[in-house]
């Protein structure tokens, strides 16, 4: 028996009896007697009472497992008939199990996640595969189903990548939806004949649903009979082999998601027959450059043609009234679009990302939008609103407002001149413009919704036009500041910010890269959080002196808060002095530089978000003197490999440590009481964890995905595992 087994049977050992979720164990399972009227009968379960079984349970039992068709406990001989929900989730070590002919049921999720499976055989006493039963083994190269099987769960194989044949028998006569979705290596999917349900007529390698001829399972090889009228939910979803598709003339509906995630396929013709495309059935399909609309269309669904980064044109026909959320978002490769007379409805997002559009027309006659002055842009004619521009729109003076996400994410859009005519500009408008290089702001506009110029990285030059009565851009400043309150809104890299400026507002400068240094006026006495997230490139911070309400002692490239002693932003040269006491929320979020961090012995608290994203920290020592840690405070910092938690640390919050992959080692202090949710969730390289008897209360999936896991000691005090 190997090591790893003996340390999670210590686990068992330690783990307070009122957690157990099983009623008894008998060598490495666990089992709960079932409702059965004789008593007699038992199935396998997990180790403990949650979804922290994940990673505290079974997660790393490994080798070969096989279940006994009986099992005695306390001079009673039971008989085993299921394998209960989750039961063996993630046991990624795992690399066969044998079934018992006296099992009925295999449970949802029993073998969730468990990637070292490569070969499955289900006995002829199993009636019932359950919901997502075997989802993402990706090591499952063969399953043989047996004729005694009548129901398939939802997702019971989705995300297994490596099955490449599967075989119904003619006694299944339930398939749960997306039960084979996402399993991107199956060439071969037979239905037996006979089966009353299901067929795989002319050999097409595919599930249909003989009644309605719904197609409801395919795979790459799949040649689409032309008696099937519906292509079903996710029918192809994630078959990343599929190159070409050809849809026969009785297709009347291609459903939710039906070719999402096909990364291969290149083209498709899609019959006049169809009347409905319905929501994310062509998303992330990367590898698409073309695709015709047929002229039945009255729809095109929320998010069809998202992230079809190759497509390059689309003919969207008359019969089409409705183009909703987010349709064609990121096809940045799409150059041209024509919006048909026909629509009255375009919803947010549609064309969101499309970095590449050079042109958009809105045809003559349409009622509800047009393109006036060839602007390359579409307009909601009643409102004179602005709504969707590319990096060639020219803003008409008629035009009183941009749309929120307006020219979001066009990466080649250089300059932009706001006309005195526009008195509003949305959230988002010009998000992730990288490439924006200046923006003047008319003397007309009084509204400018919030995270407008966000990621606009190249942005040196903001100018507000003289006359404007709301905002300014005083002394040069290249910025943009709310006259009233004095609250600089919006800055770029080359901002000074005046000495007259009170605030920095919220995400003021986020994620502005190219920012290498700031100064704070002694003026400020607000600095909103998030003020100085993600900007990566910042290397001193100064903090002017004068100032009553921050301070940067020491030449300590940071700010901190006088009164408090705490430090609000930090940067990669920042050097936090002795006197501070504590970390505030956001204060070196996203600060990819970082890679060593000393926090001294006089710092109590580390706030929430406070390290968050700094992926080139290798190591942090909490210290003694620090009693609490915010949630998602060092969330993300994937180079962290080492943490040490003081002896003074009460509680860990929640998240943490999440996505901390290439953690091996943490030490908890023995007075921390709480463990929040997901603390350390996803750190896949921690092999051992002992939590002391300090600690009362382990987080809803504290340590879920916790892949690499062999060692788990919990304290004798633990009293809540949620």
């Amino acid at each position: 028996m190997r090591k790893n087994i003996f340390t999670l049977l210590l686990l068992i050992l330690t783990l307070p009896t009122s957690l157990r979720a099983y009623d008894f164990k008998v060598g490495r399972l666990c089992y709960n007697f079932t409702n059965d009227s004789s008593g007699s009968t038992v199935y396998v379960t997990h180790q403990n009472s949650s979804s922290v079984y994940l990673s505290l349970g079974y997660a790393n039992l490994s080798g070969a497992i096989t279940i006994p068709p009986t099992v005695t406990y306390n001079g009673m001989t039971y008989s085993v008939t299921g394998i209960g929900w989750g039961a063996f989730a993630y046991c990624s070590g795992l690399n066969s199990v044998t079934i018992p002919n006296s099992v009925t049921e295999i449970g949802s999720g029993a073998f969730y996640g468990c990637t070292g499976l490569t070969s499955v055989t289900i006995p002829n006493s199993v009636t019932t595969i359950g919901r997502d039963a075997y989802s993402y083994c990706s090591g499952l190269t063969s399953v043989t189903i047996p004729n005694s099987v009548t129901s398939i769960g939802d997702n019971a194989f989705s995300g297994c990548t490596g099955l490449t044949s599967v075989t119904i028998p003619n006694s299944v006569t339930e398939i749960g939806n997306r039960a084979f979705c996402d399993c991107s290596g199956l060439t071969a999917i037979t239905v037996e004949s006979g089966n009353l349900r299901y067929d795989s007529r002319n050999n097409c390698n595919a599930i249909i649903h003989t009644a309605s001829n719904i197609l409801i399972s395919g795979c790459k090889n799949t040649i689409i009979p032309n008696s099937v009228t519906e292509i079903g939910d996710r029918a192809f979803s994630g078959c990343s082999g599929l190159n070409s598709v050809t849809i026969p003339n009785s297709v009347t509906s291609i459903r939710w998601g039906a070719f999402s995630g096909c990364s291969g396929l290149t083209s498709v013709t899609i019959p006049n027959s169809v009347t409905w495309i319905e929501e994310r059935a062509f998303e992330g399909c990367s590898g698409l450059n073309s695709v015709n609309i047929p002229n039945l269309v009255t729809k095109i669904g929320a998010s069809t043609f998202r992230g079809c980064t190759s497509l390059t044109s689309v003919t969207i026909p008359n019969s089409v009234t409705e183009i909703e959320v987010y349709a064609f978002n990121n096809c940045n490769g799409l150059t041209s679009v024509t919006i048909p007379n026909s629509v009255t409805s375009i919803g947010n997002g549609a064309f969101s990302g499309c970095s590449g559009l050079t042109s958009m027309v809105v045809e003559s006659g349409n009622t509800k939008y047009d393109s006036r002055n060839n602007c390359n842009a579409i307009i909601e004619t009643a409102t004179n609103a602005l709504i969707f521009g590319c990096k060639n729109t020219i803003i008409p003076n008629s035009v009183t407002s941009i749309g929120g996400d307006a020219f979001y994410g066009y990466t080649d859009l250089t300059s932009v001149t706001i006309p005195n005519s526009v008195t509003e500009i949305g959230g988002g408008a010009f998000y992730g413009c990288s490439g924006l290089n200046s923006v003047t702001i008319g003397n007309s506009v009084t509204t400018i919704g919030g995270s407008a110029f966000y990621g606009c990285t190249g942005l040196t030059s903001m100018v507000v036009e003289s006359g404007n009565t709301k905002y300014d851009s005083r002394n040069n400043c290249n910025a943009i500041i709310e006259t009233a309150t004095n609250a600089l809104i919006f800055g770029c890299k080359n901002t000074i910010i005046p000495n007259s400026v009170t605030e920095i507002g919220d995400r003021a400068f986020f994620g502005c890269t190219g920012l290498t240094s700031v100064t704070i006026p002694n003026s400020v006495t607000e600095i909103y959080r998030s003020a100085f997230s993600y900007c990566t490139g910042l290397t001193s911070i100064v903090v002017e002196s004068g100032n009553t309400k921050y301070d940067s002692r020491n030449n300590c490239n940071a700010i901190i808060e006088t009164a408090t002693n705490t430090l609000i932003v930090g940067c990669k040269n920042s050097v936090i002095p002795n006197s501070v006491t504590g970390i505030g929320d956001d204060a070196f979020c996203d600060c990819l530089g970082l890679t060593s961090v000393t926090i001294g012995n006089s710092v109590t608290t580390i706030g929430n978000w406070a390290f968050a994203g700094c992926s080139g920290l290798t190591s942090v020592t909490i210290p003694n003197s620090v009693t609490s840690i915010g949630g998602y405070a060092f969330y993300g910092c994937s180079g962290l490999n080492s943490v040490t938690i003081g002896n003074s640390v009460t509680s860990i919050g929640n998240y943490a440590f999440s996505y901390c992959t290439g953690l091996t080692s943490v030490t908890i202090g023995n007075s921390v009481t709480s463990i929040g949710e997901r603390a350390f969730y996803s750190c896949r390289g921690l092999t051992s964890v002992t939590i002391p008897n300090s600690v009362t209360s382990i987080g809803w999936s504290a340590f879920y995905d916790c892949t690499g896991l062999t060692s788990v000691t919990i304290g004798n005090s633990v009293t809540s595992i949620g």
